[in-house]
């Protein structure tokens, strides 16, 4: 009655680890309809889909061993008008800026690879001018979607980004409370302009998707987080566990504690519409996905597990993707020294 869906598969591969927990994330979910598509997250292809079925079969093959790039981050630029606290990629104050030839180059390595979510990001992506036609670049073989502050992303840019193909918009906030939200950011009128974003998003036919990095500072605006993302019409609430990296290493003290992380799976379990997806819920199903199923690359051409855990292991630009994410794969679980991988075939 809640809109929730039931999710059940058949078949010998069924019975795998990973094909087992992928299911149990999404069953009694409440997903979005468009048009004749399913979309069971803003953060996955829709059902149907190519991308979708290259998506299956990537998780049908960790099952066997075998490690896909599903999802990259690209940093596309360093500008951003924000100086938030959190940020895990402070400017480097020489101004990189990827020209889109070099993306290009990057996202045909990644879909070649299996990848089947690319994702923008910055700095603020809604600076680069030429956003669009990375967008158009990534085709049908994978979704793209961004991230924003909001600053920058107006309803005309929204327009563009959705008839270039672009699934949906991640706008990112750290508090409910306009003040709270502002002073992280270390700008004013931060918190306006994302819920600006928000209203384009929505208005242009994006999927919107309302991105917090939880910390133990907010933990207790969980409910109304929840809430601004219904009122906004998102289609989807993330929470992402803050990480003491970049301009917030060693702030330790907001690093979220066992009895922290029991509060947020108890509200998300009890959560209806908009669709939560918890990313240390995840974690406790998968373990980290840094290096394993997720791939950073830096507006440089550094390539990194992850936007959280700043160590390069080559540059896009000096040798290809594929070599750089074999060099991860023997690493090994040594990737993030944070997190274990309860399953190591996923």
């Amino acid at each position: 009655m809640d809109g929730r869906i039931s999710v059940r598969a058949s078949g010998l591969l069924s019975h795998l680890p990973s094909a087992k927990s992928s299911l149990k994330m999404l069953d009694c979910q409440v997903p979005a309809h468009v048009g004749e598509q399913l979309y069971l997250s803003t953060w996955l292809p829709p059902v149907p889909s190519r991308a979708f079925d290259r998506l299956a079969a990537s998780r049908m093959r960790a099952g066997l061993g075998w490690r896909t790039p599903d999802q990259i981050t690209i940093s596309i630029l360093e500008d951003c008008p924000n100086r938030c606290l959190h940020c895990a990629l402070p400017d480097s104050g020489r101004g990189l800026r990827l020209s889109p030839t070099q993306v290009q180059v990057i996202v045909d390595q990644a879909l070649d690879m299996g990848t089947t979510l690319v994702i923008f990001d910055g700095g603020e992506p809604s600076l680069y001018d030429d956003l669009p036609t990375l967008v158009r670049g990534v085709g049908d073989r994978a979704i793209s979607t961004m991230f924003t502050s909001g600053a920058g992303f107006s309803l005309e840019l929204a327009c563009r980004l959705k008839e270039a193909g672009l699934q949906a918009v991640n706008v990112s906030l750290d508090s409910p409370i306009p003040q709270e939200h502002d002073a992280m950011r270390g700008r004013k009128g931060a918190f306006a302009d994302a819920m600006s974003a928000a209203e384009s998003a929505i208005s242009a036919g994006l999927l919107l998707d309302i991105y917090v990095v939880v910390r133990r500072e907010n933990l207790r605006h969980l409910a109304a987080f929840h809430a601004l993302a219904a009122r906004q019409g998102a289609h989807e609430l993330t929470f992402f566990e803050v990480v003491p990296t970049g301009r917030f290493y060693g702030a330790v003290d907001e690093v979220l504690q066992p009895e922290d992380h029991d509060e947020l799976h108890r509200f998300v379990a009890g959560a209806g519409a908009p669709r939560i997806f918890s990313v240390p819920e995840a974690y406790r199903h998968f373990g980290c996905f840094a290096g394993r199923t997720w791939l950073h690359v830096a507006p440089d051409g550094d390539v990194y597990p992850c936007a959280c855990l700043p160590n390069s292991f080559g540059n896009v630009f000096y040798e290809p993707l594929a070599d750089i994410w074999k060099r991860m794969g023997r690493v090994g679980g040594g990737i993030c020294p944070g997190r274990k991988a309860p399953d190591s075939s996923f």
